[in-house]
């Protein structure tokens, strides 16, 4: 492995681990979700303003305004994905929520197909089928949860459509070839900012420093710093290996809820789990694909 292949899979692990932990940060934090999502905001658009002026994104003309609008627009959906997936946590837990959250790139299929035209293949319906299964096993377990069922079902309910948000905001996205990622980071959090604003309990600000430091640290360390690792590994790894090493989040997500809260998985839902990150894995590596290929030569 040459260097620059090393050093796009050494930021992209670190990057999913980070994404990893932050269920951890939200739960412990011990503020409603649309305050941790604002705060998180906040400390996200000072970190990444910093960021993008070392690269020189901030000089005038970066941006026409059909993308300006497009961006503001991915914004609205990526803090709305964000509000819906931490509120997930609580109902249904870190793990079962980010393993639903994985079924966005069938989303992001379906959308691409409904309004880019783009085919959807046998394979993709294959991997579609071992997902939706998935679901269904997550779903039927239910009654094993300490919490209440109805609870648990609006959590992954609630996942659902944080994952429906970033399947739209992945397809605006698309769209935006040639801009710098990390301005559009920068534009969604100063959206989120503005958004949020409105809802923020600035008369019942944390207490406890350690609050404060759980939202400094998924501002900073969740928001900027995972942009910088994520897109800098994009930018240096092929498409597959991209795909392959995402799987490290929801992974880390489970271990972290595992040994934080010590919510353990049954095996029902262990078997939904699988399935559906079997499924993105299959569809995003083109398992079938290659199957077939044999098969023919």
């Amino acid at each position: 492995m040459d260097k620059t292949l090393r050093r796009g899979s050494f930021e992209m692990t670190a990057a999913m681990l980070i994404s990893g932990t932050i269920g951890w940060f939200v739960l412990v934090s011990g503020q409603p979700v649309l305050d941790v999502v604002f705060w998180r905001c906040v400390f996200g658009a000072g970190t990444l303003l910093l960021i993008c002026a070392a690269f020189g994104f901030l000089r005038p003309g970066m941006l026409t305004r059909t993308t300006f609008l497009l961006v503001v627009i991915s914004g609205v959906a990526i803090v709305g994905n964000w509000v819906l997936l931490f509120a997930s946590y609580s109902r249904a837990s870190i793990a079962i929520g980010t393993a639903v959250y994985n079924v966005q790139p069938f989303m992001l299929v379906g959308l691409a197909a409904l309004f880019l035209g783009e085919k959807i293949t046998l394979q993709k319906l294959f991997w579609l089928g071992i997902s939706f299964l998935g679901m269904l096993a997550i779903v039927s377990a239910h009654g094993e949860q300490g919490t209440g069922g109805s609870d648990y079902l609006a959590g992954i309910g609630l996942a659902l459509g944080a994952a429906f948000l970033y399947a739209i905001a992945a397809l605006i996205i698309k769209r935006l070839t040639g801009t710098p990622p990390h301005l559009i980071a920068l534009i969604q959090v100063c959206t989120g900012v503005l958004m949020l604003v409105p809802f923020a309990h600035f008369s019942a600000l944390p207490q406890a420093p350690s609050a404060w430091a759980t939202l400094v640290t998924m501002g900073i360390v969740h928001t900027g710093l995972m942009y910088v690792l994520l897109y800098g590994a994009i930018q240096k790894l092929p498409t597959a290996l991209t795909g392959a090493l995402s799987f490290i989040y929801p992974i880390a997500a489970i271990f972290v809820d595992w040994f934080a809260f010590g919510h353990r998985l049954e095996p029902l839902q262990w078997a939904g789990v699988a399935a559906i990150l079997l499924a993105a894995a299959g569809m995003q590596q083109g398992w079938g694909l290659k199957l077939r290929r044999v098969a023919v030569q």
